[in-house]
């Protein structure tokens, strides 16, 4: 009668393989996880580093808030770079905030 309310227990052989399944499942979603979120996000890393420590002055360059300008002053030892956004109007703006660097004569054509 209880049987309705109950599902019946089964025997345990059916669960014996359930642990090599589980194995190959954690191995997959690793692999997953590393082709797919890690891997790549390391390398947009290392491109912006690389993008970062070839800045040059004369660089046109757009940062993160999409300031367009020419880089006026680089500073090795510093993390800021002197940036002129118009003619007489500079600003100080981190090297990480830098999004890209545009081909010479951008602002010009702007």
């Amino acid at each position: 009668m209880l049987d309705f309310f109950i599902a019946p227990a089964y025997a345990q052989d059916a669960a014996a393989g359930s642990g090599m399944a589980q194995i190959v499942m954690l191995v997959g979603f690793v692999a997953i996880f590393y082709f797919l979120l890690w891997r790549p996000q390391a390398k947009r890393a290392k491109q912006h580093k690389q993008l970062i420590g070839g800045l040059a002055k004369g660089d046109e360059i757009v940062i993160g808030g999409g300031v367009l300008g020419r880089i006026t002053k680089v500073s090795d030892d510093s993390e800021f770079l002197t940036l002129e956004i118009a003619e007489g109007t500079q600003i100080n703006v981190q090297k990480n905030a830098v999004a890209a660097v545009l081909p010479k004569g951008t602002i010009k054509a702007i």
